[in-house]
């Protein structure tokens, strides 16, 4: 059932979206609310100097976004090249290309669940016209896990499992491509972890993208997708680290931290505050 209204809402054009997006925020934000006791203590504890008023308005400016966001993905099915190109645009393709030497040397690109990080995917590959492969972590709803398959494999992308990204790096060791890796979820407690200080509290971050980036002596980019305007984002990169490297401390997953929280203090309503980031 939840494949037939996802293949439904995306064959409506954008704009109709954009007008179901206002019910879908009021779903979320209202009746009942999607974890807002989450998001608000989430946003009260990252911007302490905030009064009541001012929480509040950026979580219904965050929720406004959500619904955006959500609809703006399901619609990525039936959309175009060019739909996405007009849409997403990248402000410095010139640092990726000379990091991965005119694109023959593979770059790890680290990011974000800000923005529209979908859109962030289709756009850098489509306006490079570059090999992409996003890595992920398999959903447990099955149906939901396809879903986002189906729209992370558009327009050429590959996916690849988290626990097959070393394997597939060495398969590919010749190759040129991308591996991007949204890592700022919190991990589990069974996976190795680094805690630094990151918006106001000390915060546990996943290592395995420092660990895969150390293992293959890949240079490492973040990659921030800022909104422009409604349906409009852009995409810069930044220098991560570059090898050798060597086997002292966290200093890629400090270096991360450093830049995701740069970017959410730029735009604290469009980074994904649902997360029980600090359960830990």
């Amino acid at each position: 059932m939840t494949g037939v209204i996802y293949r439904f809402l995306s064959l409506l054009p954008l704009p109709l979206l954009y007008w179901l997006s206002w019910p879908l925020f009021l779903l979320i934000y209202y009746l009942p609310g999607y974890r807002k006791n989450v998001v608000r203590q989430n946003l009260k504890s990252a911007f302490p100097e905030k009064n009541e008023a001012e929480v509040a308005l950026l979580t219904r400016k965050f929720y406004q976004q959500l619904a955006d966001v959500a609809l703006e993905i399901l619609k990525t099915r039936t959309m175009q090249p060019a739909d996405i190109k007009r849409r997403v645009k990248v402000v410095n393709p010139t640092l990726l290309e000379q990091l991965s030497e005119g694109f023959t040397r593979s770059v790890v690109v680290l990011a974000i669940h800000q923005g529209n990080w979908e859109w962030m995917l289709h756009g850098v590959k489509l306006a490079l016209d570059i090999p992409v492969d996003p890595v992920f972590k398999p959903l447990r709803n099955r149906s939901l896990n396809q879903i986002a398959l189906e729209i992370r494999s558009r327009f050429g992308s590959h996916p690849v499992e988290l626990g097959e990204v070393g394997r597939n790096i060495l398969r590919h060791r010749s190759d040129f491509r991308l591996f991007a890796l949204v890592a700022d979820q919190a991990p589990s407690a069974a996976e190795r972890y680094h805690r630094v200080l990151f918006l106001q509290r000390e915060t546990a971050f996943y290592v395995g993208a420092e660990s895969l980036v150390r293992s293959t002596a890949l240079p490492v980019v973040f990659a921030q997708c800022s909104r422009s305007s409604r349906g409009h984002y852009a995409i810069q990169f930044k220098t991560v680290a570059i090898p050798p490297y060597n086997s002292e401390g966290y200093p890629i997953t400090e270096r991360y931290a450093s830049f995701a929280e740069e970017a959410i203090l730029n735009e604290p309503e469009s980074w994904l505050w649902t997360h029980r980031r600090w359960k830990q």
